[in-house]
């Protein structure tokens, strides 16, 4: 039994080993980039692909201060507690929700409206534990750690976009 052909033709078998070497370049590539990457870096791909799970969950809801629609245009996934005063918070789902721009960017985080609405969106007993949780020591995640997050929210994003 021969193998199965590759190619077609000598020009053919050129522009596939063109096109595979270039593949093999970009995966070698990426991978040097992550192993110079900093744990800084690291967090800061983590915050991107949790806050783009964050507006893909909340994009049917509406804006959590204002209620504005947020389907179709930009928003922001505006935290709570903000990140630099409780890092402990920064991903935690209760702590960030959909938020608009105008509200988010321009209104400071439009907290009132935010405290106000926060508890009917989660539940009295989920706000009440992210209050007790705010004070509790910051979290210190490890390059390891780090990087099954940024996993474990790219899987909650697919399995959001591909309901």
């Amino acid at each position: 039994m021969r193998p199965l052909q590759m190619v077609c033709s000598a020009k053919c078998g050129y522009e596939y080993a063109k096109i595979k070497k270039q593949k093999d370049w970009r995966k070698e590539k990426k991978k040097r980039k992550e192993k110079l990457m900093t744990r800084s870096e690291w967090m800061k791909l983590a915050q991107s692909t949790f806050n783009k799970y964050i507006r893909e969950r909340d994009i049917e809801k509406g804006c959590i201060s204002c209620g504005a629609s947020l389907q179709g245009v930009k928003f922001d996934a505006g935290h709570y507690y903000s990140v630099g005063s409780y890092p402990r918070l920064r991903f935690n789902e209760d702590n960030v929700h959909g938020q608009c721009v105008r509200c988010n960017q321009h209104l400071h985080g439009n907290i009132s409206e935010y405290a106000h609405k926060l508890p009917l969106r989660i539940g009295k007993s989920n706000f009440d534990t992210l209050v007790s949780e705010r004070n509790k020591e910051p979290l210190k995640l490890t390059v390891n750690e780090i990087k099954n997050l940024i996993k474990k929210y790219k899987d909650k994003h697919l399995q959001i976009k591909n309901k």
